[in-house]
């Protein structure tokens, strides 16, 4: 079988679409390089849209009828939106589900230190990285503090043209011969990301130095550049060292995400993986008119490190709100909550490898993605022997298969490389354990997982049209 590729597909039409919708996604993803933008940004776009807080309307106790829209955001980082449709939730939701949270560094909660004659922020790295790649590149600061009083700072430094970056060092080449005989895991470790933000001492008048108050005489000449980063802080942000106690601050790539190639066919840009199936998914929900089932779209937190935590898919975040919509619609009970599950319907939204001619061995081309060649149904994920996989069941892929040919939206189907080379896996089993029908599907990505990833923009077009035709169809 052979993939078609979008472009040829397209009319005029449609290919100012494809750079229309481009542009919208390169700007969502410029605001949200956290899972806490993406959060605020997400939800400025849902109340445009006339959705409504769920918590706001149980606390009114108002109910909810077909057509209605709401959402419900937690703890900053996850959130799902609904909208119902003609038929009772008791036969179930048509889902898209996608992660907002991307590879990184994160800052530990006792980050800063001053070591030859370098203010320095310790960081632990989140997700799956090559950790070499993350070396001497523009670095960003994202994030929050929050204090003991309960004030919120927030934290975006490095991204305007007038920012400072920042960086992680690197030995330079003239004496790197005992660092290049190593393993490439091993070239740039984890402890040796950390990333510099200063070098310049903070001067003291001697007049004034009596009025010092560091502890140990002659400590603010020991660490002067620490204590001028101290300083900055404290008059930027009204913040002391042990403030990052409470911190969540994250270190990205500083910049914003760019057309890529002469033709400008492609996107390059941080954080693909999985806000390019976010935004999709959000779009679509967005586009969709009234449906016959309760259409939803889930963004979660965590995904990169196994979906745990309050704000992971493990969590019972979904499922809770799940349940306070039933009891809105009027329909809610234990057993209607298990079957509005169970008879619910998911595309499990994450991007897959893309073909690299470069690294053609590690790929099995006959099923493997390809950039420009439409959205990617992966039937099962997993690594090596299928393990950690779900596997969509045959009869729901024929039923996606003859919506989408009906609908003449261009997808392949895929793998992520050959079968003993590794593997991943999406929070698609998490769902399926509902007894759902669940597939794997999103876009192809180059580079994945690296601080610069490449998507085409018509898998990003196809994959709008792609979840729009599932949430409007879809009634297996």
């Amino acid at each position: 079988m052979e993939n078609k590729n979008s472009w040829e597909l397209y009319d005029e039409k449609q290919l100012k679409e494809v750079d229309i919708f481009a542009k919208e996604y390169m700007d969502f993803l410029n605001n949200g390089k956290t899972e806490r933008e993406c959060i605020e940004t997400i939800v400025n776009k849902v109340e445009k849209a006339g959705y409504h807080d769920l918590n706001t309307l149980i606390g009114q106790k108002k109910p909810l009828k077909y057509g209605d829209k709401v959402y419900s955001v937690w703890m900053n980082k996850s959130i799902a939106m609904f909208q119902i449709g003609k038929k009772p939730m008791t036969e179930g939701l048509n889902i898209l589900g996608a992660h907002i949270d991307s590879p990184r560094l994160d800052v530990k909660q006792n980050p800063l230190y001053e070591d030859g004659g370098f203010a320095y922020l310790d960081t632990h790295y989140y997700g799956g990285v090559k950790k070499y790649q993350w070396v001497t590149i523009p670095l960003a600061i994202h994030g929050v503090i929050i204090k003991k009083d309960g004030t919120t700072v927030e934290v975006n430094v490095g991204e305007d043209e007038d920012d400072p970056v920042f960086f992680v060092s690197d030995l330079l080449v003239h004496l790197a011969a005992e660092q290049l005989e190593k393993k490439a895991s091993k070239v740039i470790e984890g402890e040796a990301l950390d990333i510099i933000i200063g070098n310049k001492p903070l001067i003291i008048d001697k007049k004034n130095r009596k009025n010092d108050k560091t502890d140990n005489e002659g400590k603010a000449e020991k660490e002067a550049v620490k204590k001028g980063i101290l300083e900055i802080l404290k008059e930027t942000y009204e913040i002391e060292e042990e403030d990052f106690i409470s911190a969540e601050l994250e270190v990205v790539p500083a910049g914003k995400a760019r057309e890529a190639g002469f033709d400008r066919s492609m996107i390059l840009a941080y954080g693909q993986d999985d806000r390019v199936c976010a935004f999709s998914s959000l779009a679509a929900m967005l586009e969709i008119g009234k449906t016959d089932r309760c259409a939803c779209c889930i963004l979660v937190d965590k995904e990169e490190i196994g979906s745990v935590g309050a704000t992971g898919m493990k969590s019972h975040f979904f499922e809770n709100a799940v349940a306070e919509v039933m009891n809105l619609t009027g329909d809610y009970s234990e057993l209607n909550l298990r079957r509005c599950l169970s008879k619910s319907c998911m595309l499990s939204s994450d991007v897959s490898s893309a073909f690299d001619a470069t690294y053609a061995s590690s790929f099995d081309k006959k099923n493997v993605a390809y950039l420009g060649c439409g959205m990617v149904f992966n039937k099962f994920t997993g690594s090596r022997g299928k393990s950690g996989s779900n596997d969509a069941n045959a009869e729901y892929l024929a039923h996606i298969r003859a919506i989408y040919e009906k609908e003449k939206i261009n997808f392949q189907t895929a793998e992520l490389g050959k079968v003993d080379l590794g593997g991943g896996g999406t929070i698609a089993y998490i769902l399926a354990r509902y007894g759902m029908n669940v597939i794997d599907s999103g876009v192809a990505v180059l580079n994945m997982h690296a601080p610069w990833e490449a998507t085409s923009k018509a898998d990003v077009y196809e994959a709008k049209r792609g979840y729009v035709a599932f949430l409007e169809n879809v009634s297996l």
